[in-house]
């Protein structure tokens, strides 16, 4: 989806595809070394080996989940009208996981309390839309 959308330009179809493999590839493999260093540290750290087949199982395993995630923020996003995904987009794709939603939640809540008075956005509500009528 947001990889999909190229600007082609004056290249070939063929070539922009190449392009966009190559970028992919590129990134897994960056993810990959990334996969194995957390691994063997945490492997150092708590005096343990690990099968480097185990280590690229849990690569790939992490690699298919991030993008699966990003296709679910993206489309998230799109449905709510937005072109960028926001904290809400992320706090959604945790619903299953009430822990990791409610510790996403807390940090959430915790950025916006850092953000200065004056930069937050605020929409504008009257009196009328703040109460509510019980009969």
């Amino acid at each position: 989806m947001g990889r999909d959308v190229v600007d082609l330009g004056k290249k070939d179809a063929d070539e922009v595809n190449e392009e966009d493999r190559d970028r992919l590839d590129l990134v897994r493999d960056r993810f990959r070394l990334s996969v194995i260093s957390i691994c063997e540290s945490q492997a150092r750290k708590n005096g343990m080996d690990i099968a480097e087949i185990v280590v690229a199982c849990i690569s790939d395993l992490a690699f298919n989940m991030s993008e699966q995630l990003a296709k679910d923020l993206e489309l998230f996003s799109q449905h709510a009208g937005r072109k960028t995904v926001n904290m809400e987009d992320v706090i959604l794709t945790a619903h299953r996981n009430e822990g990791l939603a409610a510790m996403l939640r807390t940090i959430s809540l915790e950025l916006k309390g850092k953000e200065p008075q004056a930069e937050r956005k605020r929409k504008k509500t009257s009196r009328d839309e703040d109460t509510c009528i019980l009969e």
